[in-house]
Order: C-alpha cells, then structure tokens, then sequence
C-alpha cells in the first residue's frame, strides 16, 4: 500500500506515486478524467492515502472524488494556504490564489532562488517568487490554443489548429501559430524584464503544463531555464508532506 498522488487540471488528468518530497512516475490522460475508459478507470491504483489537487469542474472533480475514495484509506485534497513549506502568498486572500500556481511555487521553492513560473494548459499562468520565498504575484491570461480556439470560434474560417511559427509568417495558418505562441512568449519576456527591475537580477526561468512543448523554442534562452512537466505534482507531494505544519 502506498500515496499517490492526483492533479486534475481543465484538460488533463495525471497522478504519480509519492517518493519522499517528489512525484514519481507520472502517467496522464490528455483530454482528462471523463476520457479515461472503464479499463483505465479500473487500472488506476489503489493505496493508503490519495493527495489531490483540482481545478476542474466542481461535477468533475466530485465524480473523481468518488472514484478515488472508493480506492484509498483517506483522501486529501489540497487547498492554498496563506504560508506553507517556506512560501508566503502575495494574495490578500489566499483562497482566490489557484492551487496548480500555489503547488507550482511550492515546488520550485526549495532552490532558495527567484524564479518566475510559467504554467501553460487552458489558461498562461506567471508567477514570480523571490530567493526568500515570497509571492510577487503574477498574470493570467489566454494559452496558445485557447487564442486560437476562440478566433476560430469567432471567425470560422480561421483554423483552430496547425501552422508553424515565423517571425513573419506568409500564409494564414503560419500567421495565427505565429502570432499565439508570441503573444504568450511575449508575456513571458516582458514579466523577466520586470522582474529583473522589481529583483535586482533575473530569476530562473521554470516552465510547465501540457501546452508548454511549442513554446520552449522560443523562450529566453536562461542559464537556469527548467522545463517541469511534472512540476504540481511534486509542490503536491511537498504539500503532503508539510501541510499539517502549514495548517498549525
């Protein structure tokens, strides 16, 4: 018997065993838990206790809840805490501040380093956290392919999908993978830009989340740059294990 842990995202499911202070070997569902069959449903693992982490749905994540307690000992589900494991909130009201971004700083906090996080999945989240573990907050604004999806939904004949990126494209399908992907790499260069003013000196660069591939290419190229795709699953392992402290 053992923990597992569980991070159900708007797009993706993924759940790892928890080593130590880390996630270990992640598998995943791209198009989440509804998407799972009833021999990957069956096949999921059974334990001592599983540690979750939502942003789904309240149905969704309610109908995994369910599935889940009927596996494990006890279910844990994270939620944002003002201060934990050396992290410290820059939100007035922790509760507004997302539990993928909150887990996302926990885990990248044991490098006693700034470090700017940039999560990209449904939404592109940034988050800055400085050398003592401070929160200095952050952005949220429209991936790649949610730009996309709603200009295809606004203008059809707009592709949702395919093109590559070209600094100046020559044909439509170009133009709107060129122009996503660098609104998105842009918000990131101009938030290192700030942070390096707000800091002093430039924080490293950790980049996560399922729509992250695309962009890697064309973000600064950092001496500290880290792509984590497995980056909430570990702050959610970190979470398991300093949360009861946190709570105190």
């Amino acid at each position: 018997m053992s923990d597992w842990l569980f991070d159900l995202g708007n797009s993706r499911f993924k759940f790892a065993p928890l080593h130590g202070t880390r996630a270990g070997s992640v598998q995943a569902w791209a198009h989440g838990a509804e998407a799972m069959t009833a021999s990957a449903l069956e096949a999921l693992p059974q334990g001592d206790t599983a540690w979750v982490a939502s942003v789904a749905s309240a149905t969704l994540t309610e109908e995994v809840m369910q599935m889940l307690q009927a596996r494990f000992a006890k279910v844990q589900v994270a939620r944002t805490l003002p201060q934990c494991a050396g992290v410290t909130v820059a939100y007035a009201r922790p509760e507004k501040f997302g539990v993928d971004r909150f887990l996302g700083l926990l885990a990248v906090a044991p490098a006693q380093q700034s470090v700017l996080v940039v999560g990209v999945g449904t939404a592109l989240t940034i988050d800055l956290i400085d050398a003592d573990g401070l929160h200095r907050g952050g952005r949220i604004g429209a991936s790649p392919t949610v730009m996309r999806e709603a200009l295809h939904a606004r203008a059809v004949q707009l592709p949702a999908t395919g093109g590559d990126y070209a600094e100046f494209a020559n044909d439509t399908a170009d133009a709107l993978a060129s122009g996503c992907d660098g609104a998105a790499v842009a918000l990131v260069e101009r938030s290192l830009r700030q942070a390096q003013l707000l800091l002093g000196s430039a924080p490293a660069l950790v980049v996560h989340g399922g729509g992250a591939l695309p962009l890697l290419p064309l973000l600064p190229l950092l001496p500290d740059a880290d792509y984590r795709p497995a980056l909430v699953l570990d702050g959610l392992a970190r979470w398991a294990v300093h949360h009861g402290a946190c709570d105190r």
